[in-house]
Order: C-alpha cells, then sequence, then structure tokens
C-alpha cells in the first residue's frame, strides 16, 4: 500500500528549496500538500503576494504533487488528525523561531499513528525573506497595491493602519514589526495631518493636487496600501473625479464624511457649529462616486458623524444602512468620548444586520481599549490617524529649544539619530 506524505506549505514565493523539499518528500510516497491559506499566513507574517487560488495552482502542477488541500490555520494538526500520514516533510530550519511551537504539536500529534517527521536540510542561499526584500526593493504597481486592502479585510482581524504625512512616516509603517511580530498593514492620508505638516489649518485647504504629490511620493518608497481621507468629498461632481484619480493612482480606498460647510474637525463635536449632510444628499454622493469606479478593488467608505454630533445610536444605524443601500463598501463610526462603550454598542447593534460589512474606527479619544478587543467586537480596520506628526512636533521642538539653550548642538546629539542612522532608513542609500 502507498504510504502518504504531508507537507504544510505558505508557496507564495516558491523557490528551488520548496522543489527540493517536494522532491525529497515523493520518494517517500503520495505527497499531500496542506496549502496555507491567505489568513493562515497572515496570521503570523505579513499576507502573501499571491491569493490562495493562485498559489494553488503553481502547487498542483508541480511534479511530485499528489494532492493539494487547503490548510486553515498555522496548527497543522486538523489536517493531520483527518489524514494521518505516514510522515510529515518539511525543512529544518522550523527548529527555530516563530513556527518552533507548530512543530513540537506536529511530532505530538503524529505519534499517535506511529507517523515520522523527515525534516529536510535547509537549502543554502535560498532565504523567503531575502526575497521578499528583493520584491519590496523593487515596488509595487497600482493595480497590485490597490487591491491589498481588501484582501487584508478578508485575511486580518483587525487590520492597522498608520497615519503618515510623508515618505519617512510612511517607511515606519513599511517596515516596522512589534517583538511579536505585529506590523501596520498599510498607511492612512490624513487631511489634518497633510495640512498641519504644510503650517497650513485644517479646512480643506490643501488640494486635491498637492495631496496626490504626497502619496506619489510615498508610494515610491512603500508596497502598503493607503486609504485616503477626503473629509466631506465636496460636491458630488467634484468626488467622481477624487475617486477616479485615487483609483488610478493606486489608493486603496477613500472616506468620506456626511457632513457638509466649512471644515470642522470633528472631535470638537457641537463646541463648535457643524452640520450633518441629509441622508439623501450624501447617499447621493456616494453613489456619484460608485459610478464613477472603475476597479473592484477600490472601496468608498461612508464616515457617520451621528455620534460625534449628539444625534443618537439609532441615527447612526439609520444613515448606516442607507449608506450601504447608496453602493458604500464600509462604514466607518466615530466618537469623540473616552469610552468606548458608544462604539461597541453600534459594533454590536450593526453586526446584527450586516455580518461581513467592514466597520472602520479611529481610536483617537477612546484610546484605552487595544486594536485586538475592537477586532473581537467586530472591527475591521483600525486607523492611528494623527501620531506620527503629533510625536514629531514635540522631538523637534525639544532638540530646537536644546539648540539655542546650550548654543551648540552636542547635547541634542543625545537624543537625535545619527546622520548614518538616518540614512539608513532610506531605500538606495548604501
Amino acid at each position: 500500500m502507498t504510504k502518504t506524505v504531508y507537507i504544510g506549505m505558505s508557496a507564495d514565493l516558491v523557490h528551488p528549496g520548496h522543489m527540493n523539499i517536494i522532491k525529497e518528500a515523493a520518494k517517500l510516497g503520495d505527497v499531500i500538500v496542506g496549502l496555507l491559506t491567505d489568513k493562515a499566513i497572515a496570521s503570523y507574517k505579513r499576507l502573501p503576494y499571491m491569493n490562495y487560488a493562485q498559489r494553488y495552482e503553481i502547487i498542483e502542477n508541480i511534479k511530485g504533487v499528489t494532492q493539494v488541500i487547503p490548510q486553515e490555520t498555522l496548527d497543522y494538526r486538523p489536517n493531520l488528525e483527518k489524514l494521518q500520514p505516514n510522515f510529515v516533510v518539511h525543512g529544518d530550519d522550523w527548529q527555530q523561531g516563530v513556527q518552533k511551537k507548530t512543530r513540537a504539536q506536529v511530532i505530538e500529534c503524529i505519534s499517535q499513528w506511529g507517523g515520522e517527521l523527515v525534516e529536510v536540510p535547509y537549502s543554502v542561499g535560498i532565504s523567503s525573506s531575502n526575497l521578499n526584500k528583493s520584491l519590496k526593493e523593487v515596488g509595487t504597481t497600482p493595480d497590485v497595491r490597490r487591491g491589498r486592502l481588501k484582501r487584508l479585510i478578508e485575511t486580518k482581524a483587525p487590520v492597522r493602519i498608520l497615519e503618515s504625512h510623508n515618505a519617512l512616516s510612511a517607511l515606519i509603517a513599511e517596515n516596522l514589526k512589534s517583538e511579536l511580530g505585529v506590523e501596520f498593514d498599510g498607511v492612512w492620508s490624513s487631511s489634518l495631518t497633510d495640512s498641519a505638516s504644510k503650517g497650513k489649518p485644517d479646512i480643506e485647504t490643501v488640494d486635491l493636487t498637492s495631496r496626490i504629490t504626497t502619496i506619489n511620493e510615498i508610494f515610491e518608497v512603500t508596497t502598503k496600501p493607503l486609504i485616503y481621507d477626503a473629509d466631506t468629498g465636496g460636491i458630488a461632481e467634484h468626488f467622481a473625479f477624487t475617486v477616479r484619480t485615487l483609483e488610478r493612482t493606486g489608493v486603496s480606498a477613500v472616506i468620506i464624511e456626511d457632513k457638509i460647510g466649512l471644515k470642522k474637525n470633528s472631535l470638537l463635536g457641537n463646541d463648535v457649529f457643524q452640520q450633518q449632510d441629509t441622508i439623501d444628499n450624501f447617499c447621493a454622493k456616494i453613489n456619484a462616486g460608485k459610478r464613477a469606479q472603475i476597479t473592484d478593488e477600490f472601496m468608498i467608505i461612508a464616515r457617520i458623524e451621528s455620534l460625534i454630533l449628539e444625534q443618537g445610536l439609532e441615527d447612526a444605524l439609520l444613515r448606516a444602512d442607507a449608506y450601504l443601500a447608496a453602493g458604500a463598501d464600509g462604514i466607518m463610526i466615530h466618537s469623540r468620548h473616552k469610552s468606548p462603550s458608544e462604539i461597541l454598542d453600534f459594533c454590536k447593534r450593526f453586526r446584527t444586520k450586516h455580518e461581513n460589512i467592514p466597520i472602520i474606527v479611529v481610536p483617537t479619544s477612546f484610546n484605552e481599549i487595544t486594536a485586538t478587543e475592537l477586532a473581537d467586537a467586530g472591527v475591521n480596520i483600525v486607523i492611528y490617524a494623527n501620531h506620527m506628526l503629533r510625536a514629531a512636533y514635540p522631538a523637534m521642538k525639544e532638540t530646537a529649544l536644546s539648540l539655542l539653550k546650550h548654543d551648540r548642538s552636542f547635547e541634542a546629539e543625545q537624543t537625535v539619530l545619527s546622520v548614518k542612522e538616518i540614512l539608513s532608513l532610506i531605500p538606495g542609500t548604501n
């Protein structure tokens, strides 16, 4: 009787190391590849470049592969317990690092039926990490970048988005990871921080052309998706042209808020005069944007200001239903309260009718709740909307004061990056 061999594989960047593992596995029996889904891969590292269907087509056509099945999690055990293979084959590089625990689980699981783990020596000189780095250096196309946000929403909970007002701040979002491997998934082009970084008031004084210039500078050195803050979106006829421009540039989504009149920051609430648009007018604007849209990947997200303007939960839910009917691809719900309770109430009520519609929040005021807790409540995207600029200004001011106070730069050197370090952040410097 032919023996069976199981290989768990991401197969996003297929290289000779993968081919060698399959070749060695085929010597032992019929090879079943458990191809990790996009969601499984994104649970422990970046979103794969190719989607599951594309990766499936590649692997099923490799010589030596008998069958390809989905592996829904990083945990091998559900598939192993179902198949009970005679062998599990993997590269020996998982003896250390993030998959060390998974390896131990596999050994314990297959021992129940006398299965054997066969580890193929790591292919020297071949690294998926280095290949990924090379791809980042090459860059990406508008079409590929634009579509990544929808894929992230489908595979990660939550999607973490960081405000970036210039290319340097976007490089932080592009490359930074926590000790646990958590990273930002994209960037937010904020009208507030874009105008403030130019020394202008946040009243839509920076026009679309200027903001697109900033976005193009960000896109030249990064690969992650971008969400654009379009304030009210202007009149419907103008918003249609904004959608076309953003979509063509490679922006993944635009968020427009249901207010009219001169732009006022939402966190001011009713302390200043702010007027909410009528449902019919705002729906017409959404519809105009959707008619102008060309690709399926681009998203128009409706931002509801009902809680900001103290119009209540029922008004927010009523507007959400209407905006979705008009074509909105997601709902951003905003609050200026320090407690997240009204946001959580909205999510709970909203999810009873709309199971899969993306919910977006900006936890600037209700900042004690974690992104993970928001995801558990049904939130898909968490935007940190202004923190990079707010962090930069006090640091620059303190350094400038030090230069004046001490009449030299020696003391300031203790708290700033060296010239060598700042140059190392910029692609292509070395």
